[in-house]
């Protein structure tokens, strides 16, 4: 069997053992058709059968969640965690509450993580989790006692050296502060290292708010420093207004970029004067609010109703910051007629493949999630580094190791897609790059 046999059987028996999991078979898709020309070089990884053990998650617990609301009556909602892969470290991943959480969001989120994170070059496995609850609209004494409901749970699965959870899409510091609190209750300890995304007073990390969105941008500077170009005086769109959009707005302001639109998932505002940052941060981060109140302090905005539309924007740097699939092949295409010159993403595959592809046909420099954003685990990375320690670097300090792990990540995916025959092509070079960490790994600990 050649390489190419291989990797449609190996996915062709994924198909088969997750009918109805289409967001976890995009992903894995996406990987694997980059990985034929690897297993050309390395047939040793076929015999040792790697790509059928790295495509099944260690470890995939699901369990119910039930709370109490501020009227008294009971709630049942769903919890998650898989625990995909624990080869280089341990299990390293967000914690997402969203309505749309499913098994096989939270399996396309974990097999997504395991190559993110050995892109950053730390000694971090991959895992994901989190619930179909929403926490929007929900007051803080019920957040609460959902967040300590879950952790009585999930208590039981993770730990400093075992998993380490994150936050990711509804759970920010707020609901890692409730659930911190919880562990260390109920298990007796104050142990540090079990979540990341911590408040500053009790264990966290100077830049880890900002770290994802400044990531973000350290790396698309990367992607545009190679065509001869920069952020100076070009023209950016930002999908999203959680906290990866808001300080990758902050980043691409501070290198002279003029952001002119942000979204949530009710619509979207175009500021032809450039975003007010500031006020952003008071919508969304203080009051909670919609973005549609940012035309009621700036009359020269506009507002539009649904948020794909973002994309017909004609502007000269997209990065999309928002949710999975945001980005379809008819939103590439107008990126790409409206003379786009680099897309690099924010969010988790907020790209469709079909996106993607036009992307790279059009030969636009593309920087994939799991490289353009893995500057927040990065940094939780860091954190966890800075708990082993008992000991805390400054802004300065952690900045500076987040931009040269970005570089980092940049130069290993554009050297793999390079070697391997690909040019210049992100998608495969971050692919390739991530994989080969996590399955040289793997042959060296053997059949386990």
């Amino acid at each position: 069997m050649n390489s190419k046999e291989y990797v449609q059987s190996v996915y062709k028996m994924v198909e088969k053992r997750n009918p109805n999991e289409s967001e976890f078979l995009d992903a894995v898709k996406e990987v694997v058709t980059s990985l034929e020309p690897v297993f050309e070089r390395h047939p040793e990884f076929m015999e040792a059968g790697l790509l059928e053990r790295i495509t099944e998650p260690e470890r995939v617990i699901s369990f119910r969640v039930p709370w109490v609301d501020d009227q008294g009556k009971v709630q049942v909602n769903r919890g998650f965690r898989v625990q995909f892969n624990s080869a280089i470290g341990p299990y390293k991943g967000g914690l997402r509450f969203h309505p749309s959480v499913n098994q096989s969001i939270i399996k396309f989120l974990g097999f997504e993580q395991t190559y993110k994170n050995s892109l950053t070059g730390l000694p971090i496995g991959g895992g994901k989790g989190g619930s179909d609850f929403d926490p929007k609209g929900k007051s803080d004494n019920e957040v609460m006692r959902f967040c300590q409901a879950f952790m009585a749970e999930l208590q039981k699965y993770i730990g400093s050296d075992l998993d380490i959870p994150a936050g990711d899409i509804g759970v920010g510091g707020r609901e890692i502060g409730y659930m911190y609190g919880y562990y260390n209750k109920i298990r007796n300890t104050r142990a540090q290292g079990v979540l990341t995304g911590k408040g500053l007073t009790y264990g966290g990390s100077l830049v880890r708010t900002e770290a994802t969105g400044y990531g973000l941008v350290y790396f698309t500077e990367e992607m545009l420093k190679d065509a001869g170009r920069s952020f100076k005086n070009r023209r950016v769109v930002v999908s999203g207004s959680g906290n990866v959009a808001i300080f990758a707005i902050q980043k691409v302001q501070e290198l002279g970029g003029l952001v002119i639109s942000c979204s949530d998932s009710n619509g979207y505002i175009v500021d032809e004067n450039g975003i007010n940052l500031d006020l952003v941060k008071e919508i969304k981060l203080v009051k909670r609010g919609r973005i549609k109140e940012y035309v009621d302090h700036v009359p020269t905005a506009q507002y539009f109703e649904g948020y794909t539309g973002i994309w017909t924007i004609p502007c000269d740097i997209a990065l999309p910051c928002a949710t999975q699939g945001e980005l379809d092949a008819e939103a590439a295409r107008t990126l790409v007629k409206n003379g786009v010159i680099a897309v690099a993403e924010g969010a988790n595959m907020p790209s469709t493949l079909e996106a993607i592809d036009v992307f790279l046909e059009n030969k636009v420099p593309f920087g994939p999630g799991k490289a353009a954003n893995a500057g927040g685990v990065a940094c939780s990375a860091l954190e966890m580094s800075q708990n082993s320690m008992r000991y805390s670097w400054t802004f300065e300090e952690v900045d500076a190791k987040l931009k040269q792990i970005m570089q980092d990540i940049y130069t290993s995916s554009k050297e793999a897609s390079e070697e391997f025959g690909f040019g210049y092509n992100l998608v495969a070079g971050s692919n390739i790059a991530g994989f080969m960490k996590v399955a040289t790994t793997m042959m060296a600990h053997g059949i386990v």
